[in-house]
């Protein structure tokens, strides 16, 4: 008996080792997101009226109608009055002067302008004919008016002053080196009246920008539209451009300021006392007021004022003339001569005589309170009880300004600070305008003819394009 052998074991493949099974990776955590910046404080300004309680910033975009209801009742008095000083005439837009610059920068320009100048080849450029040389220099410090780091560098009026009292002084003395100061003195006002005269004919306004001319006109529309029954509004400027007259010109609105004639019109005061008025019924006499009538007063003169010795009435208004020397005319605390005294004496009785009414408000705007002659006048009409002033200006400046705040007159507004954009001011002209103004009835017909003008008056493609 055969015993058989038992059966070989299975084979059993190696069992390949087990690697660690690596660890889930840690959760991401989603980025954190920065919160949201917080929106920018609102833009406000200041509308400062004497109360019991102090009066809080208004914003922009919600608190300007309040102050454009005030002005408009400021403007329904008996006698309004506007005084427009360098200010308003200036203009940046897209940060480029578009009008004339103030005092301060004109100031500048002049007295900052380089004695010698080159240009990028390192060739000498020709200097402008109202450019300082060193020897003006000297001599103006000589005399006491050093042009670096004195009111003279700031306010080129001043030193219009001082120059026409030099040239009193020295026409009175009769010795030789007087004679040649006054020579040199003569030089020096040329110099400033043919700069004078290229920045306020020459720049941006006079070679097709028509921003500022936009602005006056603008300003025109909506200060015309009083009642007839009130006497006409006046406008005070202390500026010698042409802006004020342009606008009205251009709206058709007929103005006096002053001069009297044609051909040659020449100031007379008396066209002061003149109006405007249509006759409505022939047989009975009955006549109205125009509406749209304005005074015009230019306190410091126009370039476009010249003098002659003819008769009574020496000064003529004319088209800028090629001969700045002979145009400009300046108030200064010496008189040249009789003539030139009479306008300013009567120009400065009529801003006396239209503010000290009864029920009269005066609104400045673009002025800083830096002629002493008219400051007098305006501290003169508020000792009377129904005189109003509205100051567009910032409440934080110095000086004057800061003294009007401290009076705490309820007849006193001061309104200013920041305006409703980057770049602009609550007490600019052009927001003084556009937001303070009363806006006129008409103005949304006049919005309504635009859109017609600008729809209709396109050829049909291109308005059928835009369906």
């Amino acid at each position: 008996m055969s015993v058989e052998a038992p059966p070989a074991p299975p084979v059993v493949p190696p069992v390949p080792p087990v690697s660690p099974v690596p660890p889930p990776p840690p959760p991401q955590l989603a980025p954190l997101i920065p919160p949201a910046p917080p929106p920018p404080p609102p833009r406000t300004f200041r509308f400062l009226r004497a109360s019991d309680v102090p009066t809080a910033p208004l914003e922009w975009g919600k608190d300007e109608e309040q102050v454009r209801k005030a002005v408009a009742e400021a403007l329904n008095a008996r006698n309004v009055a506007f005084l427009l000083g360098a200010g308003c005439s200036s203009l940046y837009v897209d940060k480029k002067e578009r009008g004339i610059p103030t005092m301060g920068p004109l100031a500048k320009t002049f007295c900052g302008h380089p004695t010698i100048e080159f240009d990028d080849d390192l060739s000498l450029v020709e200097p402008p004919e109202w450019a300082l040389v060193s020897d003006d220099i000297e001599f103006l410090a000589s005399v006491g008016a050093k042009l670096d780091g004195t009111e003279y560098a700031n306010n080129l009026e001043r030193l219009m002053e001082l120059l026409y009292s030099l040239r009193f002084v020295f026409s009175r003395s009769d010795r030789q080196e007087d004679k040649e100061r006054k020579a040199k003195v003569k030089g020096l006002i040329t110099k400033v009246q043919d700069f004078l005269w290229e920045r306020c004919t020459d720049g941006d306004f006079a070679h097709g920008d028509g921003s500022v001319l936009a602005l006056y006109e603008s300003f025109y529309r909506k200060l015309v539209m009083r009642d007839r029954s009130l006497p006409r509004p006046w406008v005070f400027t202390t500026n010698y451009d042409l802006f004020n007259e342009r606008a009205m010109d251009r709206l058709g609105l007929p103005y006096a300021n002053g001069f009297s004639g044609v051909v040659e019109r020449r100031f007379n005061p008396a066209t002061f006392r003149y109006a405007l008025a249509e006759q409505l019924d022939l047989s009975n006499r009955k006549w109205s007021a125009v509406d749209g009538f304005v005074y015009l007063c230019k306190l410091h003169g126009s370039i476009s004022w010249t003098e002659d010795d003819h008769g009574l009435f020496p000064i003529r208004e004319t088209m800028p003339a090629d001969v700045p020397g002979k145009v400009m005319i300046y108030p200064t605390p010496a008189k040249q001569n009789s003539s030139l005294g009479s306008p300013y004496a009567d120009l400065f009785r009529e801003f006396q005589s239209r503010i000290v009414r009864e029920q009269s408000v005066l609104i400045t705007a673009g002025f800083a309170f830096g002629d002493e002659h008219l400051n007098n006048i305006i501290y003169q009409a508020l000792t009377i009880p129904t005189f109003r002033l509205i100051v567009f200006a910032d409440p934080e400046s110095k000086g004057e300004i800061a003294k009007l705040v401290a009076l705490n007159d309820p007849r006193i507004w001061i309104i200013g600070g920041d305006g409703p954009v980057d770049g602009s001011r609550a007490h600019y002209f052009n927001t003084i305008v556009e937001r303070f103004l009363p806006q006129r009835p008409a103005e949304r017909i006049d919005d309504a003819v635009r859109l017609v003008l600008e729809t209709f008056g396109r050829k049909p493609a291109e308005v059928q394009d835009e369906l």
